[in-house]
């Protein structure tokens, strides 16, 4: 039975430097950055979590009727080691397999592709005990990430904001990078002016 990769989308940050604006319901493509993002994970197949945090009702609400697992993170203003301390709880909890991994997507990142996903799932099944990272095409280190089950542990104790890093750091011997398109693992998008850009529209007034 091959390993399981279960993607966690992490979407309970609060947006603030967006100057009142919700980055993660800003459209791309026709639909909110969230859905796009959720909708992607959930055609490779794997099981999805995606974290929101407290009085998180247009997200949810654009999430309706998708299958992903919403979990809720009451603290997210702790920063985003809550969010993934909280999703790592959820997937936990459905019974993974040893050789499972988690997936670690941040939602704000509009460039991925579902091929680009399916490819780093396909490499982490072939070969469970290494985590396979994106990065862009000269190797500077991006999203996402896939973390083998015997280090969940350790992203279970990361704090602050650090996200996975400090976890990376302590096991550098078994990344393995995987170059994708473009700019596509480091592009993110937290201000109006990185929207305008991306969009290729004039910058916003402050």
């Amino acid at each position: 039975m091959h390993p399981v990769v279960h993607i966690l989308i992490l979407a309970a940050g609060a947006s603030s430097r967006m100057r009142g604006r919700d980055k993660l319901l800003q459209p791309i493509r026709g639909k909110p950055i969230l859905r796009m993002v959720v909708d992607m994970a959930l055609a490779t197949g794997a099981p999805v979590m995606v974290t929101l945090p407290p009085a998180s009702g247009p997200r949810r609400a654009t999430l309706a009727g998708c299958k992903a697992v919403l979990v809720d993170v009451p603290d997210a203003a702790e920063g985003m080691s809550r969010s993934i301390i909280r999703g790592l709880a959820a997937v936990s909890a459905r019974d993974p397999g040893p050789q499972d991994g988690l997936m670690i997507l941040p939602a704000d990142m509009p460039g991925f592709s579902g091929k680009a996903l399916a490819d780093l799932i396909s490499r982490f099944r072939a070969e469970p005990e290494l985590i396979w990272r994106g990065s862009t095409t000269d190797n500077t280190p991006g999203h996402p990430a896939i973390f083998p089950r015997d280090l969940w542990p350790d992203l279970a104790r990361i704090s602050g904001d650090e996200g996975g890093r400090s976890v990376l750091k302590r096991h550098m011997d078994r990344v393995r990078l995987v170059p994708l398109p473009g700019r596509m693992a480091v592009l993110d998008l937290d201000t109006p002016e990185d929207w305008a850009a991306y969009l290729g529209r004039p910058a916003p007034s402050a």
